[in-house]
């Protein structure tokens, strides 16, 4: 029979299940960071990433929607309508940040926001997250959303930055978007973190919020093991 693991225990797990599969280490991510790539494929890159994130508000409502009204979870439902209001109603939406760095890269706003332009890999990410946040306990599905996939954005971006700036001459201005989340991110991954450890509080939430980590962490790599078959292949080689 499974234990009921210690927080910190819980923590450690967690941090695990997202390890193997961390985005940081994806190919398309270190050909980034390493300046082999050109802004046509960063155009690509932003086509497809704001039909995985320019949901999240999304997705973050369904979680809301399906936590209870109790007075324990009022800092839940707290943190997640404080995410909702960042991603789209604070000074700049996100979602406008990463549309100006796509016209940066030279691509428009009417292809960036044209669903038919994304890799299926990328339709499939969405389509888990949409899934997720909608049918699972809400403790998972924040499991699976901010611990798994975005407390993953600031070890990305910090790879991936430095690289917009000095290799592919990008201004501060065009790639606001990342900095934004560097900072954002960090919040939101921790703030995630705390709700999973307080609330899954029973051996069979933890052994759940584990899994679906594991998944998300696979579902984000494929995203990005997505993008390079379909995106750079041609240019810089296969998959090893």
């Amino acid at each position: 029979m499974v234990e009921l693991l210690s927080k910190d225990e819980f923590r450690k797990q967690l941090e695990e299940a997202i390890k193997g599969n961390h985005s940081q280490k994806a190919p398309f991510t270190l050909a980034w960071a390493e300046g082999k790539l050109e802004r046509e494929h960063f155009a690509r890159w932003a086509e497809n990433h704001y039909h995985y994130v320019g949901p999240f508000a999304d997705y973050l409502a369904y979680i809301y929607h399906n936590t209870p009204n109790q007075q324990k979870y009022e800092a839940a439902k707290d943190f997640i309508l404080s995410n909702m209001y960042e991603e789209e109603i604070a000074a700049d939406r996100h979602t406008d940040l990463l549309i100006r760095f796509a016209e940066a890269c030279g691509t428009t706003r009417e292809r960036v926001t044209n669903p038919d332009n994304m890799a299926t890999t990328t339709l499939g990410l969405q389509s888990w997250c949409y899934a997720v946040a909608a049918r699972e306990h809400f403790v998972v599905a924040t499991a699976a959303l901010v611990v798994g996939l975005e407390s993953q954005v600031p070890d990305i971006y910090r790879k991936q930055t430095p690289a917009l700036r000095a290799q592919y001459g990008f201004t501060d201005e065009e790639i606001e978007f990342f900095d934004l989340h560097i900072v954002s991110d960090e919040i939101h991954g921790e703030r995630g973190y705390k709700i999973v450890l307080d609330h899954a509080d029973t051996p069979e939430l933890q052994q759940r919020c584990l899994e679906i980590v594991r998944v998300g962490a696979k579902m984000r790599r494929m995203y990005m093991d997505g993008l390079w078959r379909e995106y750079l292949e041609q240019d810089l080689g296969t998959l090893v």
